[in-house]
């Protein structure tokens, strides 16, 4: 073999190498976000009730633009801007098993809609809600599931013109599976959406179409709270199966 062609496959192969070493260096769930954080939590103390939001931007931004939710309280955000379902089911063990929560609040699906991993398939959504709930329930860990929030359109996905459609069908799917196994569901859709038919985020609580501002956070709020104490008080119970 010539030492041109010797070369070449030395390049070959070590590309062969290099591209999947690379791929985890990007950390597709990412499960380096929180690495630091969660090793720095302390267990929760006893009769604490630590609740852990997962979920994508909107979770993530929330301590930000409304502080005064999170400071002295037993919440704990674990949300990552960008995320689809799929990469909060490849972290829920690190972010929510882990951190031994009383209560998940599980929010997902705005961007499988809005297409930020591939196309969106909302049997492939539903299943990685599915997923993580059942992940928690095995671990005694009880669940809230809300509604995707609305939003008409995606700035950075402007192809996708059916977004109110798809939040729509994939929010009554959501609901009717909390239903069916008796787990609290926080309807953020109906309280933050237009009347209007373009079904869009009501631009009194969000400056982009589908993030909250603090005033939507503080509509959000609440209703949250009340599901967390149903899922509290259902645990408490003892024919409640629902977080076990």
């Amino acid at each position: 073999m010539s030492i041109r062609r010797l070369f070449a496959t030395l390049i070959v192969a070590t590309s062969l190498f290099v591209a999947p070493f690379g791929a985890v260096a990007q950390d597709w769930g990412g499960l380096q976000k929180f690495a630091a954080a969660n090793a720095a939590l302390a267990e929760p103390a006893a009769g604490q009730s630590r609740v852990v939001l997962m979920g994508d931007s909107i979770t993530e931004i929330w301590p930000d633009r409304h502080p005064a939710f999170f400071e002295g309280s037993d919440y704990v955000g674990r949300g990552i801007s960008g995320q689809v379902s799929a990469q909060m089911l490849v972290r829920f063990r690190q972010d929510v098993i882990d951190l031994h929560p009383a209560v998940v609040v599980i929010n997902a699906g705005t961007n499988d809609v809005a297409e930020n991993q591939g196309p969106y398939n909302e049997d492939f959504t539903l299943g990685n809600i599915i997923s993580m709930t059942e992940l928690a329930q095995a671990n005694g860990i009880a669940v809230v599931l809300t509604s995707v929030l609305p939003a008409a359109a995606f700035r950075w996905r402007p192809s996708i013109t059916d977004a109110a459609d798809k939040i729509a069908a994939l929010n009554k799917r959501i609901r009717a599976y909390a239903a069916s196994k008796g787990i609290p569901y926080v309807d953020y859709y109906s309280a933050m959406v237009v009347s209007d038919p373009s079904r869009a985020l009501n631009p009194a609580y969000s400056n982009d179409g589908v993030h909250p501002v603090a005033a939507g956070y503080e509509v959000m709020e609440p209703l949250v709270v009340k599901a967390v104490y149903e899922a509290l008080k259902a645990c408490a119970s003892d024919d409640c199966d629902c977080c076990r």
